[in-house]
């Protein structure tokens, strides 16, 4: 049994004369054409609570991020954990709280609405509790990047996980970044950046 393997792999029409990066491998030793993926990685990030009071911490983009070097980062997904695994969440007050998150370029003092030009995501945990514990617990996005087609485009060398809680729920939150790092041109890297500080 044989395999009938083209060497020179038709284009898609889609591609129309544009060019696309391309590694040759060998398969069963005959060399095919194979369009190159870049790999994506993850970011983690935590930032602990400091009960009502705005906390945040900064993430060091450096070994990314490089706008004169026309270097940029990509973010194209980003997920949420509110407090610890197995922690208890706080209850014992007869009200409907939140424990908020938000991911910025710039660094803030309190929580920014999405009308902020430095918001990247945001999101919150709504809590709602009886007179002895926790009755409800809702989660939600405000902006996240797995909305956007083509994800969030970061050319800064920080950025920003800011929490806060309107009560004492939780002891940290934390989130993932699923990234890749692509490359500009220098003026476009550089006006990026300036629109992001």
């Amino acid at each position: 049994m044989g395999y009938c393997v083209p060497t020179t792999p038709p284009q898609p029409a889609w591609i129309k004369g544009g060019t696309i990066s391309t590694t040759t491998i060998n398969f069963l030793g005959i060399p095919l054409t194979m369009a190159r993926s870049t790999d994506s990685f993850f970011i983690r990030a935590t930032t602990l609570t400091n009960g009502k009071t705005y906390n945040q911490s900064a993430l060091d983009l450096g070994a990314y991020v490089d706008a004169l070097g026309k270097s940029v980062l990509r973010i194209h997904n980003i997920s949420v954990q509110y407090g610890t695994p197995m922690g208890a969440y706080a209850g014992a007050i007869e009200s409907s709280t939140q424990s908020a998150f938000q991911l910025t370029t710039q660094s803030q003092t309190a929580l920014v609405d999405i009308s902020n030009r430095s918001v990247i995501a945001s999101g919150v945990l709504a809590v709602g509790t009886g007179s002895t514990n926790v009755q409800m617990l809702n989660d939600g996005l405000d902006v996240a990047p797995q909305d956007w087609s083509e994800g969030y485009l970061v050319a800064v060398e920080q950025l920003y996980l800011g929490v806060d809680q309107s009560f004492d729920h939780v002891s940290q939150i934390s989130i993932v970044l699923e990234c890749t790092v692509e490359t500009m041109t220098q003026a476009a890297a550089m006006a990026l950046a300036l629109s992001q500080q």
